[in-house]
């Protein structure tokens, strides 16, 4: 019998449960213990945000964003159709109109070009998606920021390790460039805890309001600095907070973050080349910018129609390997779909029909790379 081959298998490096024993007799497991001040301090340095707080997950971030930046009923923001949820979710909650843009012909990112006609006098904030942890043309939409006076949250659920490209050559790390971003570390990230997130806050106006936020609404981190005498109820908020058993468990990947990427982008640039030297007729390969870097965080192909991806997908299904779809646009969605109002979204709705995600993860050998390329190119022929 052929080995089966998932879409995803979640890496354990082996000290995450020396960790949580550690945080479980420390007698400190509520959370903002030792293990979150080390994966704060850790993207702090490591990616240069002013500011990073461990959250439940990159939902929670999503929705400190939106009520760091006050959005209220009324309150316009433009994100990519071609995403998921929770892009849009954070920002719904607080009562503001969603307004969809369309994504690139040539990637699933949201087309930089066709934002500024979507702004008006209502439009508060941009949510670029840096999909497959490919940059979004940061320049640009910063650009246009500052021209409107707009808010930028980046959502970089899948952007963790991957960097914007200047033109001076300069790197910036994703998440580190928009006033505002989040980050996932659920099961199946490059690091990952299961469930978790993370806000990082690139403004220095947000971080106090966004600590206060994250601990419940209550002033409880200035008091435990020693800053204020006591504390109580101050502000909104909710509990973002994870647990120091998460804390722990997502430190023992951080400590490996290096490997890990070392390891995924092999696999990732594996498909690639073999992919560029063959001769595909129905699928197309991922197109990155000049001004992105690829992280390993995901593989996809771009077929030419939904019944070739349904083939594909059945294919490898019956060779034992597991491979799947992606969102469906957001726009023609059964919650919004008679909601929408706006131009026909194409290039959304084509990617929508046609990507195909291939396994990718720590533990998958290149021989089973191997293995994928041979069914897909087996049926591509």
């Amino acid at each position: 019998m052929e080995q089966i081959i998932p879409f995803n298998k979640p890496h354990i490096t082996g000290k995450e449960v020396h960790y949580i024993y550690d945080a479980v007799a420390s007698g400190h497991i509520s959370g903002n213990g030792k293990y979150t001040k080390l994966c704060q301090s850790f993207f702090e340095e490591r990616f240069g945000f002013k500011r990073a707080l461990l959250t439940t997950s990159c939902t929670d971030a999503l929705e400190m964003c939106a009520l760091l930046l006050d959005i209220k009923a009324g309150d316009e923001v433009i994100i990519p159709s071609y995403t998921f949820v929770s892009t849009a979710l954070a920002f719904v909650r607080q009562g503001a109109k969603i307004v969809f843009a369309d994504s690139r012909s040539d990637h699933p990112g949201m087309d930089e070009e066709r934002i500024e006609e979507l702004i008006t006098a209502k439009t508060k904030v941009i949510v670029p998606v840096h999909y497959a942890g490919v940059s979004c043309d940061m320049a640009k939409i910063m650009t246009l920021a500052n021209k409107y006076n707009l808010f930028v949250v980046e959502d970089a659920a899948q952007g963790i390790d991957s960097y914007y490209i200047n033109t001076d050559g300069t790197k910036a790390a994703l998440g580190s460039i928009g006033h505002l971003a989040a980050f996932s570390f659920h099961e199946t990230k490059n690091i990952q805890s299961g469930e978790g997130g993370l806000l990082a806050i690139n403004d220095e106006r947000f971080i106090k309001r966004a600590e206060i936020i994250w601990e419940k609404g209550t002033n409880r981190a200035e008091f435990f600095r020693g800053e204020v005498n006591k504390y109580g109820w101050v502000d909104t908020g909710s509990s973002f907070l994870p647990s120091e058993v998460t804390a722990a468990f997502l430190w023992a990947q951080l400590e490996e973050l290096d490997l890990i990427q070392e390891k995924r982008i092999l696999l990732w640039n594996t498909y690639f080349s073999a992919f560029t030297n063959s001769d595909l007729r129905e699928v197309r390969l991922p197109s990155i910018p000049h001004y992105a870097t690829v992280n390993g965080h995901m593989f996809y192909l771009v077929c030419n129609n939904e019944e070739v991806r349904s083939g594909l997908i059945s294919k490898l299904k019956r060779d034992t390997i597991h491979s799947v779809f992606h969102y469906l646009s957001l726009h023609s969605s059964p919650y919004y779909k008679d909601k929408y109002i706006g131009k026909e979204l194409v290039n959304s709705d084509k990617y929508s029909q046609a990507i195909v995600r291939l396994p990718l993860f720590f533990d998958l050998s290149v021989m089973d790379v191997e293995l994928v390329l041979k069914k897909v190119k087996e049926f591509v022929k």
